[in-house]
């Protein structure tokens, strides 16, 4: 890592590395760290962040400034490092719309392969007679149109005479990949002809080998930069280099565009040097009509197709027969131009399969793979005959250094799914391990053998959940992509509902959005016990934290009564407690949030009695309110009368009504009433007898105080009713 003090600053780098290294040891990668501290730094601490990201933490020394006081700062930033496995793809935007976007596909195909299951009732390898392959190759058009971006093709669409690459932003080695997958494994359609597949996959990502060896594409780029510059561009030895090379390539749209800036077309040229621009066109020609076995061409590309081997073969032979009769011309001693002529004779022995020409216009063995099917064997058919060509090309053509791509092909060729899956997964991560392994098994036994045994190694799964597993467990450390997690954890047989039900267990409660879609979730996979447990928690969570009501609320989802009742016995603390108005505001919401159901949490329906008591006591206010002291009244008998009133609230009930027992305009409980209270408090005196009877938090005096109060009642009703 480099970190500058300020952009003008020059770097100084945390770790002392080499500035040079040897082929066996690349350059490190360097990552610049911008932070705006003032040198020098005395400490630095490094933490791993989410995903690839670091955490930085810079602190510099302590410096005296002008005033006398000390000057200490710190700094922290990410640094996200460009580790394997992105495929190309460095913008987590785009990453994210590919995880999101791949989630429907692949819970398609699976849903359209256990339909097929349960409707033939036969094994998953016999699916191929109900045309398997089709769905195959339609869920692989459908992840590979998330993996577009805009590329660099072989073929111009610029109208500029000598703009031969139209060079934006280049394609990635993700959709490379799966494109190579989608060629070998899921289009049967193209087995035929497998050859020319792979010449169009080269043209469109040849770029993407290895920026430090040279290549065809690298060639044309650099061609085309000078040909702004050269006036006579066929005395130029690169312009024949990068012509023969694209032809060797078999990139015929852009050989015959750069025929066509031959100086013998110009129009003050065509008198002198008639015979040059007729041997060019010629050429010309010769490579538009090359013969090539597939059933079509895309727009703008060269060619004549041929569907079947037969007619491909005549057209061949009599193809190659013009070229040779072209190459025995006398008119090569008529033309004039040595580097034309020289340069043209190079193109015709390229069309002619002149193996030594077109290992020295080719750069890497893939390129040597393709020139060959071009030109050599293009009749090749079967992957245990191209894999023995493309060992003969890597023997012509070794690896300085491996490359993934490369890797993968070789892997693909040689039936190899072991190779294939660990290349996958080294250059392009668990994404592609687990969608790409659909395309492995489409119709093929041995790869489906493979990854679909379970290993008692691997905890009882296959080969195919497991990677199952490691890339639903990547989607659930994130937030943004943990609610997509499910639908591969449902695919995965043995231990997918287990991790799955882990998962829904450890997502945060105290945010209702994020608990509604935990429950969603729940409920898209019919998970009610998990759903009722997780509601469970989130309601004592919540009443942990201080949101009473929020508890209350998601235990009444939950039907949890034995934490109902619980709460409801804490309520039962504040009968007969002075509480200020505020509390008791409270104490009545949670009241009415449990509401009446007995059955649901025992003994509230006396707490509703009694909040209708205590509303109606606080209205009494100084003995001015005698209707609210008659209701009063009224809630205070019937609490007495009903059955529901435990029995140690008898005598807090009666001391909160002293005002009312005491009421100085007359007495407002009869005689009948009067006895009933003084009959509650003889059961009261003799039920302090028993053991387990609990004494009220009440001052001392508090029962004589209410039998005195009740006496001088009863002689006051006696008095009034006579």
């Amino acid at each position: 890592m480099q970190t500058p003090a300020s952009d003008s600053d020059s770097h100084f780098s945390i770790l002392p590395l080499a500035s040079s290294s040897s082929q066996d040891q690349p350059l490190a990668v360097v990552y610049p760290i911008r932070h705006s501290l003032t040198r020098p730094i005395s400490r630095i601490a490094i933490s791993w962040a989410r995903g690839n990201t670091l955490h930085v933490s810079l602190f510099s020394h302590h410096q005296h400034s002008g005033d006398g006081e000390e000057d200490a700062g710190g700094r922290v930033v990410e640094v996200k490092l460009s580790g394997a496995g992105n495929g190309g793809i460095d913008n987590d935007a785009q990453w994210r719309r590919i995880i999101y976007g791949s989630v429907t596909p692949f819970a398609v195909f699976q849903n359209r392969k256990n339909s097929a299951l349960a409707l033939t009732k036969l094994p998953a390898g016999a699916l191929s007679d109900v045309e398997w392959w089709e769905y195959a190759m339609e869920y692989s058009r459908e992840i590979n149109s998330l993996l577009s971006t805009a590329k660099s093709t072989a073929s111009s669409t610029v109208e500029d005479p000598r703009t031969i690459l139209a060079v934006d932003e280049g394609p990635n080695s993700l959709k490379a990949a799966w494109e190579l997958l989608e060629i070998f494994y899921a289009d049967k359609q193209s087995q035929a002809w497998l050859p020319e597949r792979l010449v169009d996959w080269l043209a469109d990502y040849d770029g993407l080998f290895s920026d430090n060896q040279s290549k065809v594409y690298s060639k044309l780029v650099d061609l085309q930069k000078d040909l702004v510059y050269v006036q006579a561009i066929e005395d130029d030895p690169k312009y024949w280099d990068g012509l023969s090379s694209a032809l060797a390539v078999g990139w015929l749209e852009i050989v015959v565009k750069l025929l066509r800036l031959h100086g013998s077309y110009q129009l003050d040229q065509l008198g002198r040097r008639e015979t040059e621009n007729g041997l060019v066109e010629a050429v010309v020609v010769l490579v538009s009509k090359m013969p090539r076995l597939r059933p079509e061409l895309p727009a703008g590309r060269l060619g004549e197709c041929y569907r079947n081997k037969t007619d491909f073969i005549k057209a061949w032979e009599t193809w190659r027969a013009r070229v040779t009769k072209l190459e025995c011309s006398a008119f090569w001693f008529e033309c004039g131009h040595q580097q034309t002529k020289e340069g043209l004779r190079t193109m015709l022995q390229i069309m002619l399969g002149n193996s030594e020409h077109l290992s020295a216009r080719t750069y890497n063995w893939v390129e040597l793979y393709i020139a060959h099917f071009l030109y050599i064997r293009p009749f090749t058919m079967g992957l245990e005959s191209m894999y023995s060509l493309a060992q003969k090309c890597i023997h012509l053509k070794p690896l300085s250094h491996h490359n993934s791509l490369m890797g993968l092909l070789l892997g693909i060729l040689g039936e190899n799914t072991e190779v294939v899956l660990a290349e996958c997964s080294k250059a392009f991560g668990p994404w592609m391990v687990t969608h790409a392994i659909e395309l492995l098994t489409a119709g093929n036994d041995q790869s489906e053998n493979l990854l679909r045994e379970v290993h008692d190694n691997l905890g009882g799964v296959s080969i195919e959940e497991l990677h199952r597993l490691v890339y639903a467990q990547v989607l659930a450390s994130h937030q943004l992509t943990w609610q997509i997690a499910p639908v591969y954890l449902m695919s995965c047989m043995k231990l997918g509902m287990g991790l799955l039900e882990i998962l829904l267990y450890r997502q945060p409660v105290h945010q209702k959005q994020g608990l509604l879609k935990t429950l969603e979730i729940c409920r898209l996979y019919e998970l009610e016990s998990v759903s009722s447990n997780i509601v469970k928690i989130a309601g004592v969570h919540h009443w942990k934290h201080g949101r009473k009501g929020s508890g209350i609320f998601w235990l009444q989802q939950a039907q949890d009564e034995i934490r109902l009742n619980k709460i409801a016995q804490k309520l039962f603390d504040f009968v007969g407690k002075s509480i200020s108005e505020e509390s008791f505001k409270q104490w009545e919401g949670l009241v009415q949030l449990l509401g009446s159901d007995t059955r649901t949490a025992g003994g509230l329906e006396f707490l509703h009695k009694y909040r209708d008591f205590k509303k109606a006591l606080q209205q009494v206010g100084d003995g001015k309110a005698k209707d609210a002291a008659r209701r009063a009244v009224e809630s205070l008998i019937t609490l007495m009368k009903s059955p529901s009133t435990p029995q140690r609230f008898w005598l807090p009930l009666l001391y909160d009504s002293l005002k009312l027992l005491t009421w100085q305009e007359g007495p407002l409980l009869d005689v009948m009433q009067t006895n009933l209270l003084l009959n509650k408090l003889q059961e009261l005196s003799m039920a302090k007898l028993r053991p387990d009877y609990v004494e009220p938090d009440l001052p001392p005096q508090a029962l004589s105080s209410v039998r005195l109060a009740l006496a001088r009642n009863l002689g006051r009703a006696i008095l009034e009713e006579q």
